[in-house]
């Protein structure tokens, strides 16, 4: 097997968070842009309080649905400065730490964040 220099250091996020990442960006959406089509009902205290924020601060939702986006911008951004600082240079590798991080937030930057380079090359 070929030994690495760390240059193409690449984790995927458990499937835990992309499950439930993208579950909570779709019911996020759905709300922001389609509240019409949640079942508040069947949601119990849940429903309730998503009907509520709906009709009083669908302003508000619709502002934090854009920062979240914002802030996974920001996140996947800071993966790229973390991929340099730890020795990832491979541009595919990079891009794929972008766009993951892009999608999942922190749960992919955590896994960038806790990569130590001086570690893995003695193995």
């Amino acid at each position: 097997m070929a030994k690495s220099d760390g240059s193409d250091f690449f984790r995927r996020t458990s499937l835990f968070w992309i499950v439930s990442v993208t579950l909570a960006v779709a019911y996020f959406t759905c709300i922001v842009f389609a509240p019409e089509i949640i079942p508040y009902d069947y949601l119990g205290p849940y429903g309730t309080f998503c009907r509520y924020l709906v009709d009083n601060h669908a302003a508000v939702l619709y502002k934090g649905w854009w920062a979240t986006w914002a802030i996974h911008l920001f996140e996947a951004l800071i993966s790229l400065r973390v991929c340099s600082n730890k020795g990832v240079t491979n541009t595919s590798t990079r891009c794929l730490w972008f766009f993951q991080t892009f999608l999942f937030g922190f749960a992919s930057l955590s896994l960038l964040l806790k990569h130590d380079p001086k570690r893995s090359k003695h193995h």
